[in-house]
């Protein structure tokens, strides 16, 4: 599968992989700092953004995406960056092929299994009546009942698009998301060893990353360094870019 991206800046690879329901676009702002020094791929994964969908939609769909990506691209060493799915993605991608990166970076999540947790947002946007609406105000009017946060409505409408005719739809994949979204909270496999460098960052307001999911990272990634973002939730990115950039470039520039 040939995913969609957008690239900044040069010099050593960085991939940057978003979580479920984001784009690209989520780590645009962070990825051009990060590009003064590296040269980085901000992908949609399949099924989000402008990437091609699939009824097919788990992690070693995913990892594989990944690779092909590296392939594709002849990147040499890249530097992954994941946040949430993105960075299980990742995880999956470094047990599946602990030879093919250089370094790893997992934002907020965990090797563990996870519950769904999702549904709610599913059917909210599965809910909007998107033929009736004339605007992106009348989308949001929809999903403001069952989705009161201002901030998740934002999020989630980033992911609307207009269509020649001028109505809305949606550019992700939702059909197959949510057939397929019990395999977003599957656990990491533990018979592979990932012998590289790698940093787990937690936010210090979010519980996705505790204190006894760290036995777990260690045994699957021995070379793990867990570092704490204070006054974070899960977007780290977005709540606290600065501190974020500061502990990556720490650990990247580390050899």
């Amino acid at each position: 599968m040939k995913l969609h991206y957008r690239t900044l800046g040069e010099g050593q690879p960085i991939i940057i992989l978003h979580g479920i329901f984001g784009t690209s676009d989520n780590w645009q702002t962070f990825g051009k700092q990060l590009a003064t020094d590296y040269q980085v791929f901000l992908v949609d994964q399949r099924n989000h953004g402008l990437s091609p969908h699939s009824d097919t939609f788990d992690y070693p769909a995913m990892a594989m995406d990944i690779y092909e990506f590296v392939q594709q691209h002849q990147l040499e060493n890249p530097i992954i960056i994941g946040h949430s799915m993105g960075g299980k993605a990742a995880m999956f991608y470094a047990v599946t092929h602990p030879n093919a990166f250089a370094k790893l970076i997992v934002v907020d999540i965990a090797p563990r299994s996870y519950p769904v947790h999702h549904q709610h947002i599913l059917d909210a946007m599965s809910g909007v009546n998107l033929a009736s609406a004339t605007s992106r105000k009348d989308i949001e009017d929809q999903l403001k009942p069952h989705l009161p946060d201002f901030g998740v409505r934002q999020f989630l409408m980033k992911n609307l698009k207009r269509e020649n005719n001028n109505s809305f739809s949606w550019k992700l994949n939702l059909s197959a998301i949510q057939a397929n979204i019990e395999n977003v909270g599957v656990a990491v496999p533990t018979n592979n060893l990932v012998d590289r460098p790698t940093l787990f960052v937690r936010g210090a307001k979010s519980d996705y990353i505790r204190a006894e999911d760290e036995t777990l990272i260690q045994e699957i990634f021995p070379q793990a360094t867990v570092v704490t973002i204070e006054n974070a939730g899960h977007w780290v990115h977005a709540e606290q870019p600065d501190a974020l950039y500061k502990s990556l470039m720490k650990f990247l520039q580390t050899s």
